[in-house]
C-alpha cells in the first residue's frame, strides 16, 4: 500500500464518518423539535405542516445517508476494486489513439455512473417525493429527461472532453493553463446559452401574462438598474409542486424566471419581494464573485492535477496500472469530492453571507414584512425544516436557517424602504 492509497483511504473514511455523524445529528435535532413550532412561526405555520416538514427532512436525510454509503462503495469499486482498470484495458484493446480512447473511457464512466445511480433517482422521485405530495413527474417525463441528458452529454460533453484531452496531450507542461482557459470559456458560454437554448428542452417558458404583476416587476427592474431579455413563467408544476424563482444568463441574455407553482401561492407584493431578493444577488455582484471563485478553484485544481499526473504512484495507488492523461483526469474528478467535504463550511458560509446581503437589498426595495410572509409561505409549501441542526446546517445549507433569516429580516422592520 503506497502513500497515495493511505491518504485516500484515510480521507475517505473521515469524510464518510463526518457526513454520517452530521446526518445523525440532523435527524435527532429535527425529531426532537418535531412537535413544537418555533415561536417566531407559531402564528403562521400549523403544527401539522411543521411535522410534515420534519418528517420530510428526516426521510431525505436517511435517503442521503444510504446514497452516501452506496457512493463510497462505488468509488472504492471504481478505484481500488479495479473498475477503472478493467474499463481502461477494454478500451485500449480497440487500438484507438490516446485522445479517442480517453473520450471513450470518460463517457463510459459517466454513463455507467448514471445507470448505477438510477435506482436512487427513481426512489427519490416516485417514492419519497410522492409520499409527501410533491412529485408530479410521470414515468414518461422521467425517461424523456434521461434521454435528453444523455444526448446533451454526447453533443456537448464529448467535444469538450476531446479538446481537454488533446490539450493535455499536446500543450506541454503548461497544459493546465490552456485547459483552464477552455473550461472558463465553456462555463461562461453555458451561462449565456442555458436559458435560451438548453433549459427550454426540459421546460416550457411562457412570457408573464399578468399585466399588473408584469408592470410591478418592470418598475422594480428599472429601480434596480437591471436589464433582462424578459420575464418568464416556467412550468415547474410539470415535475414538482415545489416553488422557486431565479434569474439566469449573461449580458443581454439574462432571464427572470418564476415557477408557475410560486405564482399560484404568493401575492403580487410577495412575488415582487422575492424578485427583489434575487436582484440583490445581481446588485451585490454575487454572480461575478462566484465566477471569480470558480475560476480560482478550478485553476488551483488543474495545477494540482498537473503535479499528480507526473507521479506513477498516483495511478497505482488508486488501482490503475497504466498512467495516462485521461485516467489522471478521471481519478482526480472522482477523489476531489472526498477532500472538498472538509471545505464545505467555508463555502456554505460565503453562500449564506450572500443570502443575507440579498435580503438586505430586498428590504430596501420592499417592505421586509412582505418578504417575511413570502418566505414563510415557501418554507411551509416546500416542507423546509424550521429547526435544522446548527452544525449540520453549517456544512450543508447554502441559505441561513429559517429562524436566523427571519430574525435578520425582522431587524430591518425599523428601517424605511429606500431605493438602493
Amino acid at each position: 500500500m503506497n502513500l497515495i492509497t493511505e491518504i485516500f483511504l484515510v480521507a475517505l473514511a473521515l469524510s464518510l464518518l463526518l457526513q454520517l455523524w452530521l446526518d445523525r445529528r440532523q435527524i435527532r435535532h429535527v425529531l426532537a423539535h418535531r412537535d413544537a413550532v418555533p415561536e417566531a412561526f407559531r402564528d403562521h405555520i400549523p403544527l401539522e405542516a411543521h411535522r410534515k416538514a420534519a418528517d420530510y427532512t428526516v426521510a431525505r436525510t436517511r435517503l442521503g445517508m444510504a446514497e452516501l454509503v452506496y457512493g463510497t462503495l462505488l468509488l472504492l469499486g471504481w478505484t481500488l476494486g479495479g473498475g477503472l482498470e478493467w474499463l481502461d484495458q477494454a478500451w485500449r484493446s480497440l487500438g484507438w489513439s490516446p485522445v479517442a480512447t480517453g473520450v471513450g473511457v470518460i463517457l463510459s464512466v459517466l454513463v455507467i455512473s448514471s445507470l448505477l445511480d438510477l435506482p436512487f433517482a427513481v426512489y427519490r422521485t416516485f417514492r419519497l417525493e410522492e409520499r409527501f405530495g410533491f412529485n408530479r413527474t410521470t414515468p414518461a417525463t422521467f425517461v424523456s429527461d434521461l434521454i435528453k441528458q444523455f444526448l446533451l452529454t454526447l453533443l456537448i460533453g464529448a467535444p469538450l472532453v476531446w479538446l481537454v484531452l488533446w490539450l493535455m496531450e499536446t500543450a506541454g507542461p503548461n497544459w493546465w493553463l490552456y485547459v483552464w482557459g477552455v473550461w472558463m470559456g465553456f462555463s461562461l458560454l453555458m451561462l449565456w446559452a442555458w436559458p435560451a437554448f438548453i433549459a427550454p428542452l426540459f421546460n416550457k417558458f411562457e412570457p408573464l401574462d399578468d399585466e399588473a404583476l408584469r408592470q410591478r416587476i418592470v418598475n422594480l427592474l428599472e429601480r434596480c438598474g437591471f436589464r433582462s431579455s424578459g420575464v418568464f413563467v416556467m412550468d415547474g408544476s410539470r415535475r414538482s409542486s415545489h416553488g422557486n424563482a431565479y434569474f439566469s444568463g449573461l449580458g443581454t441574455n439574462k432571464r427572470i424566471v418564476f415557477f408557475d407553482t410560486l405564482l399560484k401561492s404568493l401575492t403580487p407584493e410577495e412575488v415582487e419581494a422575492v424578485l427583489a431578493h434575487e436582484l440583490g444577488h445581481f446588485r451585490r455582484h454575487h454572480i461575478r464573485k462566484r465566477i471569480v471563485l470558480l475560476a480560482g478553484l478550478s485553476l488551483l485544481g488543474l495545477w494540482v492535477l498537473a503535479q499528480l499526473m507526473q507521479m506513477p504512484e498516483f495511478y497505482t495507488g488508486l488501482g490503475v496500472s497504466t498512467p495516462s492523461t485521461y485516467m489522471a483526469l478521471i481519478l482526480f474528478m472522482m477523489i476531489s469530492p472526498v477532500f472538498s467535504t472538509f471545505l464545505s463550511p467555508v463555502m456554505a458560509w460565503f453562500s449564506r453571507r450572500h443570502e443575507f446581503e440579498a435580503d438586505d437589498f430586498a428590504a430596501r426595495q420592499a417592505d421586509p414584512r412582505t418578504l417575511i410572509r413570502a418566505l414563510v409561505k415557501l418554507y411551509e409549501e416546500n416542507a423546509s425544516t424550521l429547526t435544522p441542526d446548527p452544525l449540520y446546517s453549517a456544512f450543508h445549507d447554502s441559505h441561513p436557517p429559517a429562524p436566523v433569516r427571519i430574525a435578520h429580516l425582522s431587524r430591518k422592520l425599523k428601517e424605511s424602504p429606500q431605493p438602493a
